[in-house]
């Protein structure tokens, strides 16, 4: 570090874009979303994430020679909401303990359980500077009396080298649908046993019985009535799961002006209106499926919108992969199969760290026995080899 400087910022508006673009998305890597400058600022300029809300931003940016080398998109967090990887139980040992859990640092995309780089290299910057990122942003938190740093839904490479410094390794698990080159959707059903392939059929037959329409929209189709469409489906989501929205409706109104062509909404119109949607993001060679909501309740629709129209678009542009967002083990009976996620938490305190440590010693060994478990049990033929 002796020759390299760190930077925080507490704007990514701080950071041209096509510096951090270069860092975040390049041309040798695969293209995700999510990282991309536009994005981000969206969710800062909507007033989404920001320290109001309990995500102020804290970016990491490493230089040498005022040359760019490194990024890191983070937080500073008074809370864990809007992470999926719960740390509920740590701040509650913590705040039991008489110290404080909160501010914690928070290496992650705000409210996207979706994997991707966490350290973000420039194409040209030195071999270590992985390394150099993780430790830069351990010594932020040192610095800044942070309890903790946790890089959430990360790369398995990543998430091994961060292990290797002294970052405590957990995982868990997504359930992911593979594209095993695929011409067409009953390409995909013909992999399946018998009683699943009929099963999809019928769901997807039943969704569509009371004259439903299906949309899908993006780039210069998006239009505001389809946004403030989205929003209220999508309010009534977010106040049944978490008390209050997440997102503002200006946050869609940005991404739609700067990332259009990134994004696929999908809506469903009935008698003249629009009663539900789901907004998926587009990645080189995935999709990422995000939010869903609806204000009519209509048998199978979910299953419709959600898995098995992100399926037939993957298929159509070529996808390898559909990661239909956190949780939901009833999606393997829809050919979605379960995959590791893994996160990386530095613990400042030595007597939690070593609590923590056994703690996800014993959750690692669970979750690859239960991926085991459930990929024995999978929808596929027996004869079909599995994707990966």
């Amino acid at each position: 570090m002796a020759d390299t400087t760190a930077r925080i910022l507490h704007s990514i508006n701080d950071v041209p874009a096509q510096a951090w673009d270069r860092c975040a998305n390049p041309t040798n890597a695969t293209y995700n979303p999510f990282l991309r400058h536009a994005f981000l600022a969206a969710l800062e300029d909507s007033g989404s994430a920001t320290a109001e809300t309990g995500w102020q931003p804290f970016h990491l940016v490493l230089e040498r020679e005022e040359k760019i080398l490194g990024i890191v998109p983070m937080y500073m967090k008074g809370h864990s909401q809007g992470e999926y990887v719960f740390d509920y139980a740590w701040a509650d040992a913590w705040q039991r303990s008489g110290r404080n859990y909160y501010p914690k640092l928070q290496g992650s995309i705000p409210f996207t359980p979706a994997t991707g780089r966490r350290l973000l290299c420039a194409p040209d910057s030195p071999a270590d500077t992985t390394e150099l990122l993780l430790g830069a942003c351990m010594q932020v938190a040192d610095q800044t009396k942070a309890s903790t740093v946790h890089f959430t839904f990360m790369p398995e490479e990543q998430w091994r080298t961060a292990g290797e410094l002294g970052y405590l390794r957990r995982m868990d698990q997504q359930y992911h649908w593979l594209n095993n080159n695929y011409s067409h959707f009953d390409d995909f059903l013909a992999q399946l046993s018998s009683k699943k392939r009929k099963n999809i059929r019928r769901e997807r037959r039943d969704a569509l019985a009371n004259d439903i329409t299906i949309h899908r929209l993006t780039g210069s189709d998006l239009q505001e009535k389809h946004w403030d469409a989205f929003y209220q489906f999508y309010e009534d989501t977010g106040a049944r799961k978490w008390g209050s929205p997440y997102l503002t409706r200006e946050f869609f109104s940005l991404i739609s002006a700067r990332v259009a062509d990134d994004i696929l909404l999908i809506l469903c119109e009935r008698e003249g209106r629009y009663v539900a949607g789901a907004i998926n993001f587009i990645g080189s060679d995935t999709l990422f499926g995000r939010n869903w909501g609806c204000i009519e309740d209509h048998p199978f629709l979910h299953f419709e919108v959600c898995y098995y129209q992100a399926i037939e678009f993957a298929i159509e542009r070529g996808l390898s992969r559909v990661e239909a967002g956190a949780q939901g083990a009833h999606k393997v009976a829809r050919g979605y199969l379960p995959q590791a996620t893994y996160s990386a938490h530095f613990v400042l305190d030595p007597d939690f760290r070593d609590a923590v440590a056994r703690f996800l010693d014993e959750e690692r060994a669970y979750v690859k026995e239960d991926i085991d478990h459930t990929l024995k049990h999978s929808p596929f033929r027996s004869d079909v080899e599995l994707p990966k």
